[in-house]
């Protein structure tokens, strides 16, 4: 009987990980505030069994100087909009990328990253959440990451990925 418990408890266990860890997820998951960020965006799955063909990054208000890494196979494109208030980072920037996207093509049986270097500047609060809403695009369909958790809520059946923001580094890099 005890066996038979241990292994109903080991089994719920292991699907409640492949649950958790079967989304868009961010491998940091913490970043000061008025410092870079590397952002290595997990996706760990494609749609029902389909690939993925595309990944949208939405870059939040308050996170500038976005640079996306290229992947060799996979097109870069990248939207650039004024942003709500103008930054000081080496000069005043006004304007930046607010949306990633590569499109390509990452089978549902394989897992990969997908990278970008922001600017997290001081438009926010230390102990504060950030997030990039994500949108995973296949031929059928797709999965959108892009609900933001709200505090005493149920957590979303798909959240869009966050990060803790820590007290502040410093101004220059």
């Amino acid at each position: 009987m005890k066996t038979t418990f241990t292994a109903a408890v080991a089994a719920t266990l292991a699907l409640s990980a492949s649950q958790a860890a079967a989304h868009a997820s961010l491998e940091v998951k913490e970043a000061a505030l008025n410092a870079n960020y590397k952002a290595v965006m997990r996706v760990s799955h494609g749609c029902a069994g389909q690939a993925t063909e595309s990944v949208t990054i939405t870059i939040p208000e308050g996170v500038i100087n976005a640079k996306p890494k290229p992947k060799p196979g996979w097109e870069l494109t990248t939207v650039v909009e004024p942003y709500a208030r103008t930054y000081e980072y080496h000069g005043q920037r006004s304007e930046g990328v607010t949306s990633i996207t590569w499109t390509g093509r990452l089978e549902d049986a394989h897992y990969d990253e997908f990278i970008f270097r922001a600017r997290i500047t001081d438009a926010f609060e230390p102990g504060q959440m950030l997030y990039f809403p994500t949108v995973q695009t296949c031929a059928d369909g797709s999965l959108e990451w892009v609900v933001i958790p709200v505090a005493g809520e149920e957590r979303p059946r798909r959240p869009a990925p966050g990060l803790k923001l820590l007290e502040g580094g410093h101004a220059h890099h």
